[in-house]
């Protein structure tokens, strides 16, 4: 497990949340930024939406008078997000709680959902759409604003523990379909008495950290009335390489240079943690 750096998370990871970690493949971890972090990321997210990149995003539903504005790989672009990967908690919770040697990053992702109706997020695993695999691959998603539980994405508890990789699946009319052999996603929404389903109210300073081959989605049909932001950053630890599937990938967005079985290495995967000269 990764050593602790003093001052840096606003408390220690206790051994009950990296079981809770381990046997759901989901914990939420409750005040562990500072809400110096927290100030600093708002005003880094109105810059990333002033300055997008090539690959933002937004979608607005129709008749609906919200937007879902997204974009990804923001810190090799933007100082303050570049700061809070090399610098925030984050790397650590992940190593911590994936009980790995170190952290590296795979990719951040910024999320801000305007006041109105919330879109159903289909139910997916992110390692179907990223050229990684691993078990030691996980997401620390930091909310800006307080999100109750009835908007917030919910987890299929203990199912990053089947070894099944389900198809991936375009999340809107707009994206190209995904052309993939694998099995198709079980109809969780349909039946939702069968599974156990998992989720939380967050607010600032805490964060969900979730493991990924574990099923997630959201139903829909609620109704934010204020904005919503949170950041996502994606980790890889010991035992991720890097492959090529047979169908599309988003992630990375770039040629990265690494061939099959390769580690997750190089510039724009860095090494956050251990620090550097804290080992």
């Amino acid at each position: 497990m990764a050593e602790s750096v003093t001052g840096l998370l606003s408390r220690p990871i206790t051994q009950a949340e990296i079981d809770a970690y381990q046997k759901d493949g989901v914990v939420r971890l409750r005040a562990v930024f500072s809400p110096e972090w927290v100030e600093r990321m708002r005003a880094a997210f109105q810059l990333a939406k002033e300055e997008r990149g090539p690959l933002a995003q937004c979608y607005k539903a129709k008749g609906d008078a919200g937007e879902f504005f997204f974009d990804v790989d923001v810190w090799s672009r933007l100082a303050p997000f570049r700061d809070f990967v090399l610098d925030s908690p984050a790397g650590e919770i992940a190593a911590t709680l994936m009980k790995s040697t170190f952290a590296r990053l795979f990719y951040d992702q910024v999320f801000i959902k305007e006041p109105g109706e919330v879109a159903p997020t289909p139910w997916h695993q992110d390692q179907p759409y990223w050229q990684v695999d691993g078990k030691q691959v996980c997401t620390v998603w930091m909310p800006l604003d307080v999100v109750p539980k009835e908007t917030v994405v919910e987890f299929v508890a203990g199912s990053h523990r089947i070894e099944t990789m389900f198809s991936p699946i375009a999340f809107s009319e707009g994206n190209a379909p995904y052309d993939t052999s694998m099995p198709p996603v079980p109809d969780i929404e349909g039946h939702r008495e069968d599974y156990d389903l998992v989720g939380w109210d967050v607010e600032p300073g805490d964060c969900l950290v979730f493991q990924a081959m574990i099923l997630h989605g959201a139903h829909g049909g609620s109704h934010i009335a204020r904005r919503r932001r949170a950041l996502a950053t994606r980790w890889v630890g010991d035992d991720a390489r890097f492959v090529v599937r047979k169908n599309k990938t988003n992630i990375p967005t770039f040629d990265s240079g690494l061939k099959p079985g390769d580690p997750i290495a190089g510039p724009m995967f860095p090494q956050v943690w251990p620090r550097p000269g804290a080992r």
